[in-house]
């Protein structure tokens, strides 16, 4: 059955088309976004969603998405997303960053001359009648100094938009290397530098709780008389009220405002004050961003729904297409890894390091990691997947942490999952071997080459005479057949483990059997997704 896509804001027509010729089943009904009582009672049909800004996906909305699996907004901000109920619910969240880059970076170079040269004043005074020619003397943007909070993708952007008009760019980005600044051709200085040296500044940074008000009141009273603020990144990045005041005062020159700290922006302090440009959030709206935005997001939701790829996720590790091929087997290893480890643990796993060797190294970890977690916390549980399970991870303690190294054995490369609980440690390895299937490798140390069913049978015992007849006799009276039998010991005499891997489910009546001989220190029916 082909995936369902709900389209629930408005999307390009060429976005929809995109859905359909990818072989998903999209409904294209915008008027849901804004009735919210209508979405959730028919989110339930669709395993994605598509939206903008007028859709709120709330952790109410969720409770009714039973087969949903990712939602993707259609442009860079997620505000109107509950990440975190997405995240517990297994829903990915995915945007798109890169569709509006350069609309958002151009409007705020339009924004830095309106501001400096009072352009929308001066339109409207002349369309009153008037000729006030020497009212609207402004400055010129050659020779200035740009201050670029925030030099990522839009930002740098803007820096290369900047020295292309001459003016001298300084940045601050904890991120940016200094290679990097070198090779974009800024400065890269500290926040206070940049407060004191700027002739512009502009924001380019997400709203985060270490980005939230970084113009405030104290930064703002730091910066050059006669300085000129542009915004066109988010709202709550500046001190409006604290702004005000020195717009009044006149320390401020100018600013340019395309976000607020509240939206819609019906009214603000910023508003009626004469040397203020302000537009309502219109950074991405242009008709090439928006038909940009709108591709990329079918492009993508398209692409999860039917191969697995995860681009621009915001709660999960990004996947290539190319990299899901290559990977899914070692993926499905990873969570095999972790389901062994789940089903043999009855207490809280404390600490869990993985060991990527090989092969295993040089592919993205982030997604190992999170299939591997998955596979432990399903034990505990069956709902988790690999966007849930790092989150319910995190909430019950469980310390994560990863090494890699050479390839170091017989084996291409192979990963091992190491664990403490409270009372014990245990580890398991395992690879894919060249037909692509996963194998089991050691248990405790234990070298072994299981192949990996759907239905199997762990046992631990002393190294005796007699223990494979007894499996294998037990079993058969109870019609339980055996496709693989997988057996290893660490010395004669000394500890040993057979991994069996069987047609049906062990019945309760086999496994009591098992453990009535008092051969066996642990009998554990296990199951894997195959």
């Amino acid at each position: 059955m082909a995936p369902k896509v709900l389209v629930s804001d408005k999307l390009s027509e060429t976005a929809v088309q995109i859905f359909r010729d990818r072989g998903i089943d999209v409904d294209f009904r915008p008027e849901l976004g804004k009735d919210k009582d209508a979405l959730a009672a028919a989110i339930g049909d669709y395993d994605g969603l598509a939206i903008r800004s007028a859709t709120k996906v709330t952790e109410k909305l969720l409770e009714h998405a039973t087969n949903l699996k990712v939602v993707a907004r259609a442009g860079i901000g997620t505000d109107n997303v509950d990440k975190v109920a997405a995240s517990k619910k297994g829903v990915i969240v995915m945007n798109t960053p890169f569709g509006n880059m350069i609309t958002t970076a151009e409007h705020a170079i339009a924004m830095m001359f309106a501001v400096a040269r009072q352009i929308p004043e001066a339109s409207a005074s002349t369309h009153a009648g008037k000729w006030e020619k020497s009212k609207f003397m402004g400055v010129e943007l050659t020779s200035k100094t740009l201050g670029v909070i925030g030099a990522g993708n839009i930002g740098g952007i803007v820096c290369d938009r900047a020295r292309g008009l001459k003016m001298k760019v300084i940045a601050y980005d904890p991120f940016l290397s200094e290679e990097k600044a070198d090779k974009m051709g800024v400065e890269k200085v500290e926040l206070d530098e940049l407060l004191k040296r700027a002739d512009f500044i502009t924001l380019h940074v997400p709203l985060t709780d270490s980005t939230r008000n970084i113009l405030s009141k104290e930064n703002l009273a730091k910066t050059k008389k006669g300085v000129r603020i542009i915004n066109c990144a988010r709202g709550g990045l500046v001190d409006e009220e604290a702004l005000a005041e020195l717009l009044k005062s006149g320390h401020v020159a100018g600013a340019g405002f395309d976000v607020f700290s509240v939206e819609p922006a019906t009214e603000n302090v910023l508003f009626g004050l004469p040397n203020v440009v302000c537009t309502p959030h219109l950074g991405a709206s242009t008709s090439e961003a928006q038909e940009n935005v709108a591709l990329q997001v079918a492009e993508q939701m398209s692409d999860y729904l039917l191969t697995g790829a995860v681009t621009n996720a915001l709660n999960m590790p990004s996947v290539t297409a190319e990299e899901a091929k290559v990977m899914g087997p070692w993926l499905k290893l990873a969570e095999h890894l972790g389901a062994f480890i789940g089903q043999l643990t009855d207490e809280p796993v404390e600490e869990l390091n993985i060991t990527f060797d090989g092969v295993a190294a040089t592919m993205n970890l982030a997604a190992l990691e999170c299939g591997a977690v998955a596979g432990i916390m399903k034990s505990v549980n069956p709902d988790v997947n690999m966007v849930s399970a790092p989150v319910v991870a995190r909430e019950r303690g469980m310390q994560i942490s990863k090494t890699t190294q050479e390839a170091s054995g017989v084996f291409e490369g192979y990963i091992k999952l190491s664990i403490k609980t409270p009372t014990k440690e245990r580890s398991i390895a395992g690879t894919v071997f060249s037909d692509g299937k996963p194998r089991f490798i050691q248990i405790k140390g234990i070298n072994i080459d299981a192949e990996i069913g759907e239905h199997m049978l762990y046992t631990t015992n002393q190294d005796v005479p007699g223990i494979i007849g007894t499996l294998g006799g037990i079993l058969g009276d109870h019609s339980v057949n055996i496709a693989n039998f997988t057996l290893g010991r660490t010395a004669v005499g000394d500890s040993a483990i057979a991994l069996l891997y069987v047609d049906e489910p062990v019945k309760e009546s086999a496994l009591s059997a098992l453990r009535e001989t008092g051969l066996f220190q642990q009998v554990r029916p296990l199951r894997f997704d195959v």
